[in-house]
């Protein structure tokens, strides 16, 4: 009887991935155990696939694909939106960004009546702020919120440009065909904010001149203030308001000195380039990906297969190389449920977006596919015994 009542609760308490097969059509996506994947889709400059591999307890990795109109208006401009927000410290940033980003990028696109790199920007800003309201709101109640945060990567494509936006250690990076010998090369396209990066550590040094110990390498890992292996990202208040770094925030995260400026950041490194007719394909990817492949790698794996379940087939292979690092097999690693799973990987967001010249070039008021998308994770019914706290939801406007 004991065993019997012991199973039962295990069952409660850890869901068997079986329970997380879903079956039906591809057109918001499937789900097989931790894996949620859209193999194909239509945007607003050709094809896209999306995959997203869970190994956190709760999904920490958001994702969006919106393709049509950019502003509030009919008018335009129209293109295609792609964000990938890794968080850390729970999911609730990264879920507010998701909510959030793509509503403010379209505000300000609205007032200016066009797409550029002011109107990212604005976005990014106003998305912290609107997150830094939320800690503020319910600091009394739960003052842990400071000390979550997320990693936030932007593609915008308009009118032929590709805008990249990044805050954080995610990555874009573009496949470009050369021609005359048919090879794929990889050109990263995003800047990134990781303090294992000599120039992040230079940067942080010279914003900090005062603080000998603004970078701490820990365990042979270079940490901000010996906390944060990132430099920006969005959230992370307790880090750039002096008010939300004292108690009742737990003392782990508190720092034996006052802050006196923002020790970290959410302006975001902003790129502006036009797309060219060999330009093939771009990978969004959080930083699971490629602490397992090199840009060349994952570009090459992109164009040597067809494009449909693109972003799938390069999660299935960091999982295989996660796999292998451990000396396990790959069948194995796939039986491993979320939240012990992340001790063997991260949190996997992959978007392939492919890049169709005559689509690319044409005329941003030429009417294209209206689609959203939003990567997918395991969804806990509101009555399963989880070995954590029901995530907060933040549907704050």
């Amino acid at each position: 009887m004991l065993s019997v009542l012991m199973n039962l609760l295990r069952a409660c308490w850890r869901p068997s991935s079986d329970r997380y097969v879903h079956s039906g059509g591809d057109s918001v996506g499937r789900q097989e155990g931790l894996l949620w994947y859209k193999d194909t889709g239509q945007h607003w400059n050709g094809e896209f696939s999306m995959a997203v591999v869970q190994a956190n307890n709760l999904l920490e990795d958001q994702s969006q694909l919106e393709s049509g109109s950019l502003s509030n208006y009919d008018s335009g401009p129209y293109g295609t939106f792609i964000g990938v927000y890794d968080g850390h410290g729970g999911p609730e940033t990264a879920r507010f960004v998701n909510d959030h980003l793509f509503r403010h990028l379209k505000r300000f696109a609205s007032e200016q009546k066009s797409m550029s790199a002011d109107v990212i920007r604005k976005a990014f800003l106003a998305t912290e702020e609107g997150f830094i309201s939320v800690v503020s709101r319910r600091w009394s109640t739960n003052p842990q919120f400071a000390a979550v945060g997320s990693c936030c990567l932007v593609g915008v494509i308009c009118d032929g440009t590709l805008y990249i936006a990044n805050a954080g250690d995610s990555r874009a990076v573009l496949g470009r065909l050369d021609k005359a010998t048919g090879e794929i090369s990889a050109l990263q396209l995003s800047t990134e904010h990781n303090a294992s990066i000599e120039s992040v550590r230079q940067e942080l040094h010279a914003l900090h001149p005062e603080d000998p110990h603004i970078v701490v390498l820990k365990h042979n890992v270079w940490r901000v203030k010996g906390l944060i292996q990132i430099s920006r990202s969005i959230g992370d208040v307790y880090l750039k308001r002096a008010e939300f770094n004292r108690e009742p925030l737990f003392a782990k995260f508190r720092l034996r000195d006052p802050i006196r400026r923002p020790i970290l950041s959410a302006e975001p490194a902003i790129s502006t380039q036009a797309l060219q007719p060999h330009d093939q394909f771009l990978i969004f990817a959080s930083d699971g990906l490629w602490e397992h492949f090199t840009n060349q790698e994952a570009v090459e794996m992109v164009q040597k297969h067809q494009r449909n379940g693109s972003a799938k087939r390069l999660v299935k292979a960091a999982l295989q190389e996660a796999a292998k690092k451990r000396e396990m097999r790959y069948s194995d690693l796939k039986k491993i449920d979320r939240g012990v799973r992340r001790h063997f990987h991260d949190d996997i967001t992959v978007v392939v977006v492919f890049l169709d010249t005559n689509l690319v070039s044409r005329a941003s008021s030429v009417i294209g596919p209206t689609i959203s998308v939003r990567g997918g994770g395991v969804t806990i019914p509101s009555n399963t015994l989880a070995p954590c706290a029901t995530p907060v939801e933040l549907g704050i406007t």
